[in-house]
């Protein structure tokens, strides 16, 4: 693996809230001993050494000084090497006097029914910063080691209580940015990606297990490959084909769309922002060019999270500093995932609307970036027409009219799916996208072999279409893979 410091069934303990005044933190631990270990900084080390599983004690963590004026971590007379404590408040220790730390709620889960499959503890404590990070030093002066990033969630993983696709939604759910996003990862926490994989699997061994009964037992040789029944496979692909499409839906709800606001000046695209995002962030204006470089912030487009840009209005100009913001206007409309063009209904298109628009849709990007015309102030002037087959959402930025109007367009131009129900099953990374394109790349290949080629020559695709599906939960996965995925969790998951 990339990162060498995991060392499974070592004590861990980790931060697992943000540092930052609260009502409560909370310090986990897990690992081989960890109940003993607490128990020695514990104020009731017998009721938390007796308690059952899947229980809360109650008690205060507490520190002793010994008579060499050492910090010793223990409640009690232990007999571990004395380590000086990193806890400020170490100093008010006198010869064998206990320090009280912080009154706290023990959750005690014993191995296997714990998280990560060892015995577990989360200590409930005063949310303070000081607090938190004094029972945190309090634990790594006990025998704890600090928890590596996705330490907890990777224990999870070679115990077996979360597949790749469990341990990955973990992570999804942390950075999910709406509604939607987060219970599209929840799904496949709960587990219907991996139910997904595990019944394309099915057909596979089914077929192959059908497959190895001719090649070992046929009747007659000649006609093996007519023996072959490809409706399993079939099955398989199909399947696979609906999982691979997924990702771009997937990727967009996870990551976010590049949404980019154009216009000329004073079509109403600072009035538009701000209404969106129900604040009033961008300086509107009724003077040409008041918005001379871009601003942006993340908005919720009907579950999808979007990066909304509002720009500098496109205008010939003598204004060094608003030529510059034209130019990154144009630049950004360049990178975008989705241009809303507004245009003030009261003096319709112009020939440098029409330039502009007529640009993007027969311009050099493959695909070309979709475009929705968006009329703003329809309040006070009659639908204007449009020679542009494209999507038109009639507005008013300043009195809130068609704003649901327009996020479902932009839903719709993103062709993204508006199902956010949990059971709906796709794709939660890049990497799993790659190997279900490559179990599906060797269904296909086994397909077209079987029409000409003996079964025999069929076996190897698809056991290479499992090794590809194995990857995606976890059952075959080299180490630097492993490292990838944990690397980037956050530290207590």
């Amino acid at each position: 693996m990339t990162n060498l410091k995991y060392t499974p069934e070592e004590p861990i303990a980790a931060i697992a809230t943000a540092l930052a005044p609260a009502a409560l933190g909370i310090v986990r631990c897990s690992g081989k001993n960890s109940i003993e270990l607490l128990s020695k900084v514990f104020s009731r080390p017998k009721a938390l050494l007796e308690a059952q599983g899947n229980t809360i004690v109650y008690g205060w963590l507490q520190a002793v000084r010994s008579e060499k004026l050492g910090v010793r971590s223990c409640a009690s007379g232990d007999e571990e090497a004395e380590r000086p404590m990193s806890c400020d408040n170490s100093s008010l220790l006198t010869p064998n006097s206990s320090l009280k730390i912080d009154e706290v709620l023990v959750s005690v889960f014993r191995a296997p029914k714990s998280f990560t499959g060892e015995d577990m503890v989360e200590i409930s404590c005063h949310g303070g910063v000081h607090v938190v990070q004094a029972v945190y030093n309090l634990l790594l002066n006990s025998g704890f080691r600090a928890a590596e990033k996705g330490e907890f969630t990777f224990r999870a993983y070679i115990n077996g209580k979360a597949d790749l696709t469990k341990a990955e939604a973990v992570r999804e759910i942390i950075d999910s940015k709406t509604d939607a996003s987060q219970s599209r990862a929840a799904g496949r926490l709960a587990g219907n990606l991996y139910e997904t994989i595990d019944g394309v699997k099915k057909h596979i061994v089914d077929t192959l297990a059908a497959i190895e009964v001719e090649i070992e037992y046929p009747e007659d040789e000649e006609t093996i490959a007519d023996s072959f029944d490809s409706t399993e496979l079939k099955k398989a692909e199909s399947v696979l084909e609906e999982l691979a499409a997924s990702w771009k839906s997937e990727k967009i709800y996870q990551d976010g769309a590049r949404v980019v606001l154009c216009g000329r000046t004073n079509a109403g695209k600072s009035s538009l922002f701000n209404a969106l995002l129900k604040e009033d962030r961008a300086i509107v204006s009724d003077i040409e060019g008041t918005t001379r470089d871009f601003i942006e912030s993340w908005i919720d487009f009907a579950g999808i999270p979007a990066r909304l840009f509002d720009t500098a209005g496109l205008r010939e100009t003598s204004d060094v500093i608003e030529a510059v913001g034209v130019e990154r206007t144009r630049d950004l409309s360049e990178e975008a995932d989705l241009i809303l063009y507004l245009v003030d209904s009261k003096s319709g298109l112009n020939d440098e609307d029409k330039a502009f628009i007529r640009e993007h849709i027969n311009g050099p990007a493959t695909p070309s970036i979709p475009i929705i015309l968006v009329w703003n102030k329809c309040d006070l002037a009659e639908k204007s027409e449009s020679p542009f087959a494209i999507p038109q959402v009639r507005i008013s930025a300043k009195k809130g009219i068609g704003l649901g109007e327009l996020s479902e367009s932009v839903r719709s131009a993103l062709s993204v799916s508006g199902t956010s129900e949990r059971n709906s099953t796709g794709l939660g990374s890049e990497r799993q996208k790659i190997s279900v394109e490559k179990a599906l790349e060797s269904v296909r290949h086994a397909l077209a072999l079987s029409e000409d080629y003996a079964l025999d020559a069929v076996v190897q695709d698809l056991e290479d279409s499992l090794d590809a599906l194995g990857e995606v939960t976890g059952d075959v996965t080299p180490d630097d893979v492993l490292g990838s995925i944990f690397s980037h969790f956050c530290v207590g998951k």
